[in-house]
């Protein structure tokens, strides 16, 4: 028994040292696609077990918020619109408070972006799947620090994009040939030496689509504030939500 054991040992050992040296590779993958399509049968018992959820949800996200009296789109307009500065706007009043209790500061503007903007706002009542359509992502909102110079390079970059990407406390007013003719913050020029709070969200605050100033704040506040929920607090507030398009970002004609 005791060579048994002695040689089961050596055996073992001699197997376990040959795998580290060679280790083990995947030679072929396969697989198979299976479509899901209306020819599949329905499952009876899987079907009234989930039905009260989905009941739920359905009557959760069918919930009358506020009531809209036109369709909001984001193609509405070239560099402000409608729905763009609804949002903006949504952040700045819904963050206010908050931020204010925590810093004894305000906020000096907002920035998000057109292409978060993922559906319209339809005519007529306005529900909680209103706010799950136009923000289905899972983006927080964040509070950053900027530098006079970080704003300058936040309206160089809507300048040259020029993009209704949503702004709020801020104004951006460009010539005739797409330069910039005036860039304000609460109605204010730029200040040397002086720092600005902009809300936007987590994504943006990274780096995403290219703002990459944004990346540059030396404080990132963390609301601890879904923007979808945000826009749902806000529908709730408001009776009817008619937006409308503005100067907070034009171009000028002559």
């Amino acid at each position: 028994m005791k060579k048994i054991a002695f040689f089961l040992t050596i055996y073992s050992f001699i197997f376990f040292q040959s795998c580290k040296e060679q280790p083990l590779k995947v030679s072929r993958i396969e697989g198979e696609e299976i479509k899901i399509t209306d020819s599949i049968a329905s499952n009876k018992e899987l079907n009234e077990f989930i039905a009260p959820y989905a009941n739920h949800i359905e009557k959760e996200m069918s919930a009358i918020l506020a009531y809209a009296p036109k369709a909001l789109a984001k193609s509405d307009s070239k560099y402000n619109t409608a729905i763009g500065n609804m949002e903006a706007d949504a952040v700045m009043e819904m963050l206010q408070p908050i931020f204010f209790s925590r810093t004894e500061d305000s906020i000096d503007g907002v920035l998000l972006n057109y292409g978060g903007i993922r559906s319209t706002i339809n005519q007529g009542n306005v529900t909680t799947k209103t706010a799950y359509n136009i923000m289905p992502f899972e983006n927080e909102a964040v509070v950053v620090r900027l530098s006079a110079e970080a704003m300058q390079e936040l309206f160089n970059y809507l300048a040259k994009n020029q993009t209704a990407h949503p702004i709020s406390g801020m104004q951006l007013i460009l010539n005739k040939n797409g330069s910039i003719e005036r860039n304000l913050v609460q109605g204010k020029p730029l200040e040397k030496d002086h720092f600005y709070y902009i809300a936007t969200n987590d994504y943006l605050q990274k780096g995403g689509d290219h703002m990459d100033f944004l990346a540059k704040a030396d404080t990132v506040m963390q609301m601890n504030y879904k923007l979808r929920n945000l826009f749902i607090d806000y529908f709730k507030k408001k009776d009817t939500i008619a937006p409308v398009t503005d100067e907070r970002f034009i171009k000028l004609e002559k």
